[in-house]
């Protein structure tokens, strides 16, 4: 009788143990997609809308997965577009085993000390938005961008502005960030190459009173004024800048690029001028179906960058299939996963097609210049294209050479 309770005692530990084994597998098939942007604060309307596309992407997108056995979810994380804040985030997301990717962030301040936690334990990035040269330069096998550089952006701006008639001046100015002065660094570079006289180039990190910065810049009445930033920072000063008599020319980065810049400029916004990675969601012909569907999901239209991230998303969540394919159907590796990321070629976005180079940028960025017609922040998507440019990254464009040269 012993012997008969015993056996029962172990068929009964063996029903209990299946269910858990099988608890722990289906946990073990979890893969999650972070996202880092500014979802607080004054940068948070773009922030919110590279969270958003994340979101619909991975709803949309993870079928390969899901048709795997894996359980694909979305993770944001809030930057709140500080480097400190991007990091501790960094840091906590690291520690997820089931975050096989990052997509982020909008500033490049905040990705490039993020990044160095991401390459320390495996991760992949991808950035719809970062473009200051340090992104890539670094050379880091997990950090890639759709994104183009601020380099060639820059220089971009700086030939619009000497092509502009009347231009023969201008004063540059920046936000003391990665960003907004790498940017006004290359525009300051160029415009000199173009024969324009920088009459000063000055960092500023004031939000609201810029009195102090007018008045000296108004006295030296350059013909253009380049402000290397980000709107909820630039908004505010071009209105400013407006009220106490400037009647130049505003040129930004695409810093300036979202409908806020509008509602804080309001009516000073209408004929300034902004370079761009990214234009509004409107210019892309392929993406007239995710504005549709983002805006009937959030109840608004997709921001500048929206796009881009759905992009993103989407480059990872096919290498991370392809990866489980390799690893036979398990969670594959966050290396294999970032290997597969920096291999991508051809990948045909809503926005355009991606091929990532040595190290990770897409071979060719896309550059606009446009013009900001309207003080309505709902009329931002209508802004006028005035031209786009196709240039080869730094990498690419010395194969383009080469092959040339056989």
């Amino acid at each position: 009788m012993k012997t008969k309770r015993f056996v029962f005692i172990l068929l009964i530990v063996a029903l209990m143990i299946v269910p858990s084994m099988s608890l722990v597998k289906a946990q073990g098939m979890e893969i999650k997609i972070a996202s880092q942007s500014p979802l607080s604060g004054p940068q948070s309307v773009l922030g919110t809308s590279i969270a958003n596309a994340v979101a619909l992407a991975v709803e949309q997108m993870a079928g390969p997965l899901a048709d795997m056995g894996f359980t694909v979810t979305h993770v944001p994380f809030d930057d709140q577009a500080n480097p400190d804040v991007g990091v501790a985030n960094a840091q906590n997301l690291v520690n997820d085993p089931a975050i096989l990717a990052v997509v982020g962030h909008l500033n490049s301040g905040v990705a490039i000390p993020s990044s160095e936690v991401y390459n320390a334990n495996s991760l992949a990035m991808v950035s719809p938005a970062n473009t200051n040269v340090n992104i890539t330069d670094r050379a880091l096998p997990t950090v890639n961008r759709i994104a183009g550089r601020d380099d060639t952006q820059g220089a971009a701006g700086a030939a619009f502005a000497a092509s502009l008639e009347g231009v023969e001046s201008v004063y540059v100015l920046h936000d003391n960030t990665a960003y907004g002065q790498g940017v006004a660094e290359f525009f300051s570079a160029e415009a000199e190459n173009q024969g324009l006289t920088v009459l000063g180039f000055e960092g500023t990190s004031e939000s609201a009173n810029f009195d102090g910065i007018i008045t000296p810049v108004l006295a030296l009445a350059p013909d253009l004024i380049y402000f290397g930033g980000i709107y909820s920072q630039t908004g505010i000063f071009i209105s400013q800048a407006r009220a106490a008599g400037y009647e130049g020319i505003f040129v930004g980065p695409d810093g300036f690029d979202s409908s806020e810049f509008a509602s804080i400029a309001g009516e000073a916004a209408v004929g300034t001028y902004y370079t761009s990675v990214a234009a509004p969601v409107t210019f892309y012909p392929n993406a007239a179906q995710f504005a549709q569907d983002y805006e009937a999901k959030f109840g608004e239209p997709p921001q500048p960058f929206a796009a881009q991230a759905y992009d993103s998303t989407g480059i990872v969540l096919h290498a991370i299939a392809v990866a489980a394919a390799r690893a036979n159907g398990e969670v594959p590796s966050r290396a294999l996963v970032a290997s597969i990321i920096r291999d991508t070629a051809g990948y045909e976005g809503i926005t355009a097609t991606y091929t990532f180079d040595a190290v990770g940028d897409p071979e060719e960025g896309l550059y606009y210049i446009i013009e900001v017609t309207s003080g309505d922040p709902a009329a931002w998507g209508n802004n006028t294209l005035l031209s786009e440019q196709k240039i080869a990254s730094p990498l690419h464009a010395i194969h383009l050479s080469m092959m040339e040269g056989m």
